[in-house]
């Protein structure tokens, strides 16, 4: 056999191998073909103007090697709460750092809502500012965080019945009728105390802005309070009420502020007791 019929006789047979597959192979499939789409420049323009918001985003490409049109490919565009992603991140590492040490993020959680409190008590009060107001809500916001936040962990363990309504009805009552009394003193009393004032003026202030910030509790804490306990993690309350907090601790300012500037004339208290009589005699006739 001469060389030139051994090379054409292995080259049929190497033919022969690639057009017949071995036994237990598949014959490779080809891909569907990818249509896309061309557009002129023009075409292109007129996208981009009539591209809303509410439509996909489009990404405009140049084909390599040609003059005049371009590709536009259609892409989704994010919908809104996919663009709060930075903001469910920041919730996650809180709550990790939540668990991991909760005694001093609810340390700087409390510094942070009274602060915020008593500068916008203060913005709203239009006056000069006072620095030393603002270090003794720190203080007090300081001391009360780590009982508050143990107090909201004693609260979700406790007094849980089978009747979830049930449940929810009692630690309200229980939050808004103990301990709100019990914080209100507290918060003004100390006010007082760091203020300089004498024990009679302390009990005075107590007296005078307590029954008011009470009856104004029931208005507030309510619906928050049944809303943390139905819903909000138990490591998660304490944080959750610092949020509206801040109002409240505001209000509390504001209040104890308005207290501060009558005390020289009397109370709250008494001024109303003045005002009351004075209008009974009105009535009566009485000089």
């Amino acid at each position: 056999m001469s060389a030139l019929q051994y090379a054409q006789q292995t080259t049929g047979l190497a033919r022969m191998a690639v057009r017949l597959p071995s036994r237990g192979m598949r014959r490779p499939t080809l891909s569907r073909p990818f249509h896309r789409n061309v557009m002129t420049k023009e075409q292109i323009k007129t996208a981009e103007l009539q591209k809303t918001p509410h439509t996909p985003n489009q990404i405009v490409t140049e084909v390599p090697h040609a003059k005049e049109p371009s590709l536009v490919y259609d892409v989704p565009s994010p919908l809104w709460y996919h663009r709060l992603g930075p903001v469910k991140d920041f919730f996650g590492w809180f709550s990790r750092m939540q668990r991991r040490r909760p005694l001093t993020v609810t340390l700087a959680t409390s510094l942070t809502t009274y602060l915020c409190g008593d500068i916008l008590a203060q913005e709203i009060g239009r006056e000069p500012y006072d620095g030393k107001r603002t270090l003794r809500m720190l203080l007090i916001g300081a001391l009360a965080s780590i009982p508050g936040y143990k107090w909201f962990m004693f609260l979700g363990s406790h007094f849980n019945y089978g009747s979830t309504l049930t449940t929810i009805t009692v630690k309200v009552l229980i939050q808004q009728f103990f301990f709100a009394p019990i914080f209100n003193t507290y918060f003004f009393g100390m006010q007082a105390i760091l203020a300089g004032s004498s024990p009679s003026a302390v009990i005075d202030r107590v007296k005078g802005a307590v029954p008011e910030s009470v009856i104004s509790s029931a208005k507030f804490w309510p619906a928050v309070t049944a809303l943390n306990f139905t819903v909000i993690p138990a490591h998660m309350r304490f944080a959750f009420s610092a949020v509206f907090a801040v109002v409240w601790q505001s209000y509390l300012s504001f209040l104890n502020r308005k207290e501060e500037r009558i005390e020289p004339m009397g109370t709250m208290a008494e001024e109303a007791k003045v005002r009351v009589d004075e209008y009974v005699d009105i009535v009566t006739g009485d000089d």
